[in-house]
């Protein structure tokens, strides 16, 4: 998506010495609404593809061209970019030419003159092959717990910080704490942390504690001998055994109950699970990483999760943001999610209309990337034609059309909010003109931004009366992030509120 929130084309190349021929094949290429770069020989062609800062999706190379041919240029594409579907064109429509291009990896022949309704019909094939091929070699990387973090949708600025932290700390066993709203996406980047790791390849176990019955806790985890409770009619390894070797994922780790976190613990220092009934501990090598999308610390501070624990867990703390934070993304999702379902459910959707996108982009998704991707799936069931209308979102397109918009946080020339008596923090310095938080201080010097920080979130909590995810959503910060910095500053959050 641009600057103006429109979806960026994809890019035809086309490949042919002769002029008349390019100038012909970019008109079909642009009319129908692609980008087109175009390229005289093979040389140029092989230079251009290559470049990823190019983005080429699709090559339209001719067979015969003088110095590098169109099968040599082929041959080497396969090598650099085995990925990158390209049709052949050619004068002669010889079946042994046709059964050679396709051998060397191209997926489409086209004869010369070349039709342009032909021409883009090829070109729309070879994108949705490309796409399920995409989605196919993805969920076979995923069950075989090779998922790496080029297989995720992240190109928005939010996630891309998130990714390099996440591929810092999967170069070790160092456990992980991913937090995050519910439906962001914690499981998936799990995964790609595993493949990204010496572990890949090896079992990745998931466990969602927030869906074990509270008396089967310990012996889903660590497992159980023959007999050892009524309905233990076999013995059951465990989660921690299954993963052995590999990773191990607690997700909702916040709704474990206390004794089970207390045997948790123990496993987690001691490296070895005391199986229900059994005699003696097994030992395990697992990596643990861990999600949630409550506060931690603040449970910690209840009483309702070990602190012990939680800095266990808590070593290296990936902050995921909700997709409201990361709304660059949406296109590539809904494109994504799309080849997913024609490909489950039979159908040709080829796309979002620009309207479906601008309205999707504009949503709040407060269900994250779980909602975009059910909305997408009942869209694709209700569509009719070929491309995805705000009539098939009827959910969303209902309340986009009743939701009141607030308003952008005014500048205020309002004195700061009072400081109660009890408070040991300093008082903010005094503000000039409408800035409702100073920079610099009383002697003209530019503040710490650690205080100008400070004031902020203190103003903004104030500013909207309590409500911390009109706070998070405001100030763009994740809401874990926002109350982790709620509690090193020792703000004041009187009348603390929730919004969806």
């Amino acid at each position: 998506m641009d600057e103006k929130g429109v979806t960026m084309a994809k890019t035809i190349l086309v490949v042919d010495d002769d002029p008349t021929q390019r100038r012909l094949l970019q008109a079909a290429v642009e009319k129908a609404g692609f980008a087109c770069r175009t390229a005289p020989d093979g040389e140029t062609g092989l230079q251009l593809a290559s470049d990823a800062r190019e983005g080429v999706d699709v090559v339209l190379l001719d067979l015969t061209m003088p110095g590098l041919s169109g099968m040599e240029t082929l041959e080497r594409l396969n090598t650099k970019r085995p990925d990158l579907p390209v049709i052949m064109l050619t004068a002669t429509s010889g079946i042994d030419t046709i059964v050679q291009t396709m051998r060397r990896g191209a997926v489409d022949f086209i004869v010369k003159p070349a039709n342009p309704e032909r021409v883009v019909v090829s070109i729309r094939n070879a994108l949705k092959m490309q796409s399920l091929t995409g989605e196919v070699k993805r969920l076979s990387r995923k069950a075989e717990g090779g998922m790496k973090f080029e297989d995720m949708i992240a190109s928005a600025p939010a996630m891309r910080s998130v990714i390099r932290m996440a591929e810092r700390g999967a170069a070790s066993d160092i456990p992980m704490l991913i937090l995050g709203e519910s439906g962001v996406g914690k499981e998936v980047i799990a995964r790609c942390i595993q493949g990204a790791s010496a572990r890949a390849g090896k079992p990745f176990v998931t466990v969602n504690c927030g869906a074990i019955p509270e008396n089967l806790v310990e012996s889903i985890l660590f497992g159980h001998e023959k007999g050892a409770f009524t309905g233990a009619v076999s013995k059951s390894p465990g989660k921690f055994v299954e993963a052995d070797g590999g990773t191990l994922f607690l997700d909702e780790v916040g709704e474990l109950p206390l004794d089970a976190q207390v045997k948790l613990l123990r496993a987690l220092q001691e490296g070895e699970v005391d199986a229900v009934g059994s005699r003696r501990p097994t030992k395990v090598d697992v990596r643990i990483i861990s999600a949630t999308n409550r506060d931690l610390a603040g449970q910690v501070k209840a009483g309702t999760f070990r602190e012990d624990l939680f800095y266990r867990l808590n070593v290296f703390p990936i902050d995921m943001p909700s997709l409201r934070e990361r709304r660059e993304d949406i296109p590539a999702l809904v494109d994504h999610f799309i080849a997913r379902f024609n490909a489950s459910e039979g159908t040709k959707v080829t796309g979002a209309g620009e309207d479906t996108l601008q309205m999707l982009y504009a949503y709040d998704w407060p269900g994250n990337v779980r909602q975009l991707e059910n909305s997408v799936f009942r869209a694709v069931v209700l569509c009719d034609g070929d491309e995805l209308r705000p009539q098939d979102f009827p959910q969303i397109s209902s309340m986009m059309g009743e939701v009141k918009m607030l308003p952008a946080m005014p500048a205020r020339a309002s004195e700061p909010p009072p400081v109660p008596a009890n408070d040991a923090r300093p008082a903010p310095a005094p503000m000039v003109g409408d800035v409702p938080v100073a920079i610099k201080d009383a002697d003209g010097e530019i503040r710490s931004l650690q205080d100008i920080e400070r004031d902020l979130l203190q103003y903004a909590i104030d500013f909207y009366d309590g409500h911390m995810s009109e706070v998070s959503r405001r100030l763009g910060i994740g809401r874990s992030t926002l109350y982790r910095k709620v509690r090193e500053y020792d703000l004041d959050v009187r009348g603390e509120r929730e919004t969806g």
